[in-house]
């Protein structure tokens, strides 16, 4: 994982382009892949590319340049809550994601997934928005819109309640995740092994 630096007068598309490259995600970032890896520890644990999950990572990947929320596996949690607290609107694959996401960031990393979770609550997110428009304007523009730059406040009890309700539904997800992660591994183990053995041809060749 590549950290980056989005200067505000990019273009959101030009950003992309840096965070796609810095990541290794491909010149699409991958949504036009048939399969996509969830790790699971070590382990890439493949799934379907669905379109709603392609309609959703979309925006993702934008709150990703505007938040300065990296893609490591605690960025990735932190993002998930962040997105948690600022709405999905009716992205029902990003509620699914995230709401996993952000039990798991309440185990891993308490402090960070709550910061992040209150943060996303004195903001909101792009889903909803025409996508290709918002390609067009600038990384400053639309970090002063949607709010990610607001100074820390203490948590309003509302945003506190919520939290609690999102985690409990949150509960839900992840331990629906862990039961289709532990069914796939085996698909998983053999993709890796596949991997490896087609890396051992193509080095030998």
């Amino acid at each position: 994982m590549a950290l980056a630096h989005y200067d505000e007068g990019l273009t959101m598309r030009e950003a992309r382009a840096i965070y796609f490259k810095v990541n290794g995600f491909g010149a699409d970032g991958g949504y036009s892949d048939a399969w996509v890896d969830f790790k699971l520890g070590p382990l890439p644990v493949p799934f379907p590319n669905t379109k709603a999950r392609v309609r959703a990572v979309r925006y993702h990947d934008l709150h990703h340049v505007l938040t300065g929320y990296d893609t490591s596996t605690i960025g990735e949690l932190e993002i998930a809550a962040w997105e948690v607290g600022a709405g999905c609107k009716d992205f029902i694959a990003a509620w699914q994601i995230n709401l996993g996401g952000l039990v798991a960031g309440l185990l891993a990393a308490p402090r960070r997934t709550a910061r992040a979770f209150f943060r996303g609550r004195r903001g909101e997110s792009l889903y909803g928005r025409p996508f290709e428009a918002l390609l067009d304007r600038t990384v400053g523009e639309l970090r002063r819109e949607i709010g990610v730059g607001a100074p820390d406040a203490r948590p309003a009890a509302g945003d506190v309640l919520w939290l609690a309700l999102a985690s409990l539904a949150g509960l839900g997800m992840a331990a629906f995740g862990l039961a289709v992660a532990l069914v796939a591994a085996p698909i998983g183990i053999a993709t890796l092994a596949l991997r490896r053995r087609r890396a051992l041809r193509a080095a030998a060749a």
